[in-house]
């Protein structure tokens, strides 16, 4: 893998990883919320071996990323455009997990995207036909609600909560995560996994929570683009063992989004999904840039 460290339009910086030989075409990654681009550590390798070329990144306020200032969801897929600029790739297909499920979403509105793929994303709050917090875990009822509450609110939450993250080992993580997660995610949660998903942490928080705040604020927004209008393939991928984004999100999004197939895999969790299906969705990925 390969570290950049790309100067934007604006003058940010972007920490951005990649994989595999450089190429037209590239499947292009965003992570959770928290996180950063090494949530996809082990997901990299896998598009090369499979002979494409990845592109995963830190969103802005994560990691070496430089805050961006009222980023929303869709303000986001100018980073992804100035990306894909950068290395000459002018078809992708986006990937998002969790809170980079929305932002993967976003992406379909950029002329080079093929398709998206979301695991366990998150709907759109607000939504008449949707309960965004029914059945989460209790946290998730305490984080949303300072976000809604605004900005010092979620900060003043930020500032009592995320050092933890921020320092959380592999051994600690299972304790971490409370009642966000149920037992698949648990089973899941090996040694190995454990400590590459606390190194996410550590690292998406290793400057500042400003990231964090800001997806959480860009989460209770409007998204700022119809996914109803959306018409790029998009893959929905959930299991119903999940207590940070139950599987009710993706039948909302399956119900709204025309072009979309809901893939629901009874069992899986919020972490153990993508670690167990993880080359059959890179696999999906790489076949709409055939």
């Amino acid at each position: 893998m390969d570290n950049h460290t790309l100067t934007l339009s604006d003058g940010r910086a972007l920490e951005v990883v990649t994989a595999g030989t450089p190429q037209s075409s590239a499947v292009v990654f965003h992570h959770g919320t928290p996180g950063a681009w090494n949530t996809w550590e082990d997901w990299l390798p896998e598009v090369e071996s499979q002979g494409g070329f990845g592109i995963a990144f830190s969103r802005a306020g994560y990691g070496l990323s430089d805050r961006c200032l009222g980023r929303t969801i869709i303000s986001n897929s100018s980073d992804t455009a100035e990306i894909l600029k950068h290395f000459d790739v002018n078809s992708f297909v986006s990937i998002g997990t969790s809170g980079g499920g929305p932002h993967a979403l976003a992406d379909t509105t950029l002329h080079s995207n093929k398709a998206a793929i979301s695991i366990a994303g998150v709907g759109e709050y607000g939504a008449p036909d949707l309960d965004f917090l029914a059945d989460m875990g209790e946290e998730n009822h305490v984080e949303f609600g300072a976000a809604l509450q605004g900005e010092a609110a979620i900060t003043q939450w930020m500032e009592e909560n995320s050092g933890a993250l921020g320092r959380v080992t592999g051994a600690e993580i299972i304790q971490a995560f409370g009642g966000l997660i149920g037992e698949a995610d648990k089973k899941a949660l090996v040694a190995e996994v454990a400590e590459n998903t606390a190194a996410a942490y550590r690292h998406g928080l290793t400057v500042s929570y400003y990231g964090w705040l800001d997806d959480d604020l860009a989460f209770v927004a409007p998204w700022g683009f119809d996914i109803t209008a959306i018409g790029k393939p998009v893959e929905l991928w959930q299991g119903d063992d999940d207590f940070m984004v139950p599987h009710a999100h993706g039948k909302w999004l399956n119900s709204k989004i025309p072009t979309s197939k809901l893939v629901f895999v009874p069992g899986e969790g919020h972490i153990s999904l993508g670690e167990n299906k993880r080359g059959d969705i890179i696999a999906n990925a790489l076949s709409y840039l055939k």
